[in-house]
């Protein structure tokens, strides 16, 4: 038996979208089908709309679910990525996308806060994000550290000896920006469907998913965006490639009255001062002064892992927060957060057919740093399924994914 629903993202109505409650197969066809309602998946499926194809979008649980990677409150947008060009590209392109998204919504998908980050010495990271953002006309202004404590007093600038800042990037508003994308994704004729799918099979070519509800979905096109579950769907494909790995975000609130650690007063931020990478957000929409630290965390189990931070991790944060923002020395914790990054070996994101199968395209890894690029993975995607005879890039190829990690992204 079928019946039809409506669902709400966000606390708007979409138009009314299929669900199914059956127990015997019951095809259903469309263009092109795209499993996982996160960034890349919503992105993909909105890219793919706009050729004019049936798109049909699926996912577990809901876009932007509590367990997703895309879930949670903010993400950094910015585009110093040391040396590489292609990234520094994708994520001044993906901006200009996610703007206009933001354009007319009740709440903002983007804030325009600006991105700081801080280095205690010259390195290579620093010098070429600086040269690549200028070479492709983007903003990028150096701060020695006298300039550092004149204009941002309330941190404490001790071992830093400059900053980059990017003033035209920020903060993007994570689980909002996902809803609002599936909702105008569906408004403009694409297909919503909650729905859990079973480890595909096919033989040459994929013919069709099956839900664990027992109804086959058909299509002439398939894509995989499903985060951490990538490799639980394909053990032989992606299986050791995808490192999931727990990550621990905390908030403080800012003493009563004072506006120092909130916008437009505080950047967004990334300190690359000693071994710990650090970053954070200034008291966005008054959820509290965001604090979490970049380093992978261990090797976690996304369907079984409980989300509860670990103490060590919170008098960590703690000790680094009282010496980096003493104002915010004693300041309460406000709530905790944890997520995953799904990571890649290397920490290049995965865009690539899948070996076997042509018309199936695999997407993810998005390593900690993939939220910013949503709207470029999705063209990249829906490139390689406009021209099928066209090579991946080598950068988001599989080939290029191995089962030891050793990162070089951040």
């Amino acid at each position: 038996m079928k019946v039809t629903k409506r669902f709400v993202l966000g606390g708007m109505a979409a138009l009314p979208v299929a669900a199914s409650c059956a127990t015997t197969a019951t095809p259903r066809t469309a263009d092109t089908v795209v499993v996982g309602a996160g960034v890349f998946g919503a992105w993909t499926a909105e890219m793919l709309r706009r050729t004019g194809r049936k798109v049909e979008l699926v996912d577990a649980w809901g876009p932007a679910h509590a367990r997703a990677s895309s879930g949670g409150e903010s993400r950094l947008t910015r585009a110093g990525y040391g040396t590489s060009r292609r990234y520094s590209e994708m994520a001044a392109g993906s901006l200009e996308d996610w703007k206009r998204l933001s354009r007319d919504q009740d709440l903002p998908l983007f804030h325009n806060v600006g991105v700081l980050a801080f280095y205690d010495q010259e390195n290579e990271y620093a010098a070429g994000s600086h040269e690549t953002m200028l070479a492709l006309n983007l903003r990028s202004e150096r701060y020695e550290v006298e300039q550092l404590r004149t204009r941002w007093p309330q941190i404490d600038w001790t071992g830093v000896k400059f900053g980059l800042l990017e003033p035209d990037f920020g903060a993007l508003m994570a689980r909002r920006s996902v809803s609002t994308l599936v909702e105008q994704f569906v408004r403009n004729g694409g297909t919503y469907r909650k729905a859990a799918i079973l480890p595909p099979k096919g033989g040459d070519r994929l013919e069709a998913l099956q839900t664990e509800d027992g109804e086959t979905l058909q299509a002439g096109e398939f894509v995989f965006a499903c985060g951490p579950w990538l490799s639980k769907l394909f053990p032989e494909v992606i299986g050791a490639r995808l490192f999931v790995t727990k990550q621990e975000i905390f908030f403080f609130r800012p003493p009563a009255g004072d506006a120092r650690f909130g916008m437009p007063a505080m950047p967004g931020w990334i300190d690359f001062f000693g071994d710990n990478v650090m970053y954070g957000f200034p008291d966005l929409e008054n959820r509290g002064f965001k604090v979490a630290n970049d380093n992978h965390g261990d090797i976690v189990d996304p369907d079984t892992n409980d989300r509860l931070v670990e103490p060590a991790s919170l008098a960590q944060v703690r000790n680094y927060v009282g010496r980096r923002f003493p104002g915010l020395k004693d300041a309460p914790l406000s709530e905790t957060r944890v997520c995953q990054y799904e990571n890649s070996s290397n920490g290049d994101l995965l865009i690539d057919r899948h070996p076997q199968w042509a018309n199936t395209v695999l997407v993810g890894m998005g390593s900690g740093h993939g939220f910013k690029h949503g709207p470029g993975v999705g063209k990249a995607a829906a490139r390689l399924l406009e021209s099928p005879s066209a090579a991946p890039e080598a950068l988001f190829s599989l080939a290029t994914k191995s089962e030891t990690q050793a990162r070089s992204v951040h």
